[in-house]
């Protein structure tokens, strides 16, 4: 699949979490790599920290049929900042986060 704008790059995601449904790992794996495209592809990463965990998992399991809502708490979350640590590491933290019970 093409990757070269945040729309290619957002149905490319869509597609990795239907092709692997799993809450646990998968989650947080697929949001590395799609932070890893986005940084690669438009300089821009998620600044996962603006996305809340309920409209976060209520935007992935609406994604299998339509994207639009996942695609803009993406979009509003993106950041430039890409070299960022605190960035990052909040990523990391609401990557479990997400994934708690």
């Amino acid at each position: 699949m093409p990757e070269n704008t945040f729309e290619e790059i957002a149905e490319k995601y869509v597609e990795m979490n239907v092709a692997h449904p799993f809450m646990e790992g998968n989650g947080r794996s697929t949001r590395i790599w799609l932070d890893l495209i986005l940084k690669k592809r438009l300089k821009k990463c998620v600044d996962w920290s603006k996305i809340s965990k309920n409209d976060y998992l209520g935007a992935m399991v609406k994604s299998t049929t339509d994207s639009t809502s996942i695609k803009n708490l993406l979009q509003h979350a993106l950041t430039s900042e890409i070299n960022s640590h605190e960035v990052f590491m909040k990523g990391i933290d609401y990557s479990y986060y997400y994934e708690e019970s």
